[in-house]
């Protein structure tokens, strides 16, 4: 799973069938302060985020097809979640 910020969309006329009714989001991976981590991906939304939401991602293909309810689909990523909060452990 990828910690990451959702930083814009991806506007498609035409697509292949698997992504009617999915938004495709830009991902920038970050760290647990927020700070960028890698280059962005691209993922299927499946929880109604949006610019600005701090996401989990899940970057692997059965598991993204497996949200998704199609073992045939040809995808990588979902947004499988929204963060409300990171809370690092203290340790002293």
């Amino acid at each position: 799973m990828i910690l990451g910020k959702v930083i814009g969309n991806i506007v498609s006329t035409i697509k292949l069938e698997i992504y009617e009714g999915y938004k495709i989001l830009i991902v920038q991976p970050v760290d647990p302060d927020g700070g960028p981590l890698g280059k962005a991906v691209l993922a299927i939304d499946t929880v109604q985020a949006g610019v600005g939401d701090t996401v989990l991602v899940i970057d692997e293909g059965n598991s993204a097809r497996v949200i998704i309810n199609d073992t045939m689909a040809p995808v990588r990523c979902v947004v499988a979640g929204i963060v409300d909060h990171v809370l690092k452990e203290v340790t002293d």
